[in-house]
């Protein structure tokens, strides 16, 4: 797909919503952030198949533009017909063209401004795989949908922390293997951009995490942290981002260390995704950053043991609608180019 202007939506255009693994929980929490948010907003649509939603009332819409009405009073479903009947907890590769398709018309519709942002149930990787997909996952998948030129980039975020690790779907070896100065820069510089643009934030704080034992100690416990990351810290300074580090990663996620930087830049996945789980594992939503349009998910998966019980927990869906609807009231106060 060609780079491009975005034409931008109007202010408060609903949000479409992906309908993820049929057999999760998609469709139950998709009800229930119904539920949650129908008085105040922001609204919503459901891209899937309208069997999906048990336990909500369903308004079946031919276009974003008639969510808005129908959204106090029902959840607005634009049907997108499974080729098998949905079981919970039990996959079936036959749905997943549908899958895919929800998430390039939610993609399409947001890149012709038509909805105000993407967000993206969870789907299921191997299911997909299984069936052709080429992707390790969403973010790579929306980067080919609607990428700038710039690889997108995953952040974690909940009240009180941001994380991105610079390093994301790999083994610890070949994390290790991936990373370069040039890499972190990389980010660096896109989480800044990020957090100027999506969060408002004027002079954002970048805290970078050292890779090894204390940040290596003065290499004592690794050389990587000041032949690798130490050079990526001041490059960043150098182009005027408020970068620092490295830090020991085991000591930059107290409270009192929190406070004084916007976003953690990790040098790998479970660094930096196992403190903000800890602390809101329910209230924490991922955002690709590096996108022409808004995205955000729940941060977890598609709990397949769970699915059909009614025991799913929505609160981190309804934390991602939020937040993709603040991102996207945001860049639209921001001065177009």
């Amino acid at each position: 797909m060609q780079h491009g202007t975005v034409p931008a939506p109007p202010l408060g255009a609903p949000l479409a919503l992906t309908m993820g693994e049929p057999a999760g929980i998609g469709g139950e929490i998709a009800a229930k952030a119904w539920r949650a948010v129908r008085a105040a907003g922001p609204a919503f649509f459901l891209i899937g198949d309208p069997s999906l939603v048990k336990d909500a009332p369903v308004a079946l819409i031919e276009a974003p533009e008639q969510a808005a009405g129908a959204f106090p009073h029902a959840l607005p479903v634009l049907p997108l017909r499974l080729a098998a009947p949905a079981s919970p907890g039990m996959l079936d590769a036959a749905n997943a063209p549908a899958v895919i398709a929800s998430i390039e018309q939610a993609v399409r519709f947001a890149l012709d401004g038509r909805a105000g942002g993407v967000v993206t149930n969870p789907i299921q990787k191997s299911v997909l795989t299984a069936a052709g997909f080429a992707h390790p996952g969403h973010t790579e998948f929306l980067g080919e949908l609607a990428g700038t030129g710039q690889p997108p980039v995953m952040m974690l975020a909940c009240p009180g922390l941001r994380v991105v690790p610079v390093t994301v779907h790999l083994s610890l070896r070949a994390a290790l293997d991936r990373l370069t100065t040039g890499l972190i820069v990389e980010h660096g510089r896109i989480v800044a951009e990020a957090l100027r643009r999506d969060f408002g934030i004027a002079e954002p704080r970048i805290a970078v995490a050292g890779l090894n034992p204390h940040a290596g100690e003065a290499g004592t416990m690794g050389e990587e942290d000041f032949r690798i990351v130490a050079p990526a810290i001041e490059a960043l300074r150098a182009a005027g981002i408020a970068a620092r580090g490295p830090f020991p990663p085991d000591t930059m996620f107290t409270p009192r260390a929190r406070a004084t930087y916007d976003c953690v830049l990790g040098m790998y996945h479970d660094q930096v995704l196992i403190p903000i789980k800890t602390l809101d594992m329910d209230g924490g939503v991922n955002i690709t950053l590096g996108l022409r349009i808004v995205r955000t998910s729940p941060d977890h998966g598609t709990a397949l043991d769970i699915a059909g019980q009614g025991q799913a927990d929505a609160g981190s869906l309804v934390a991602a609608l939020r937040l993709a609807a603040e991102i996207a009231e945001t860049r639209g106060k921001a001065p177009r180019p």
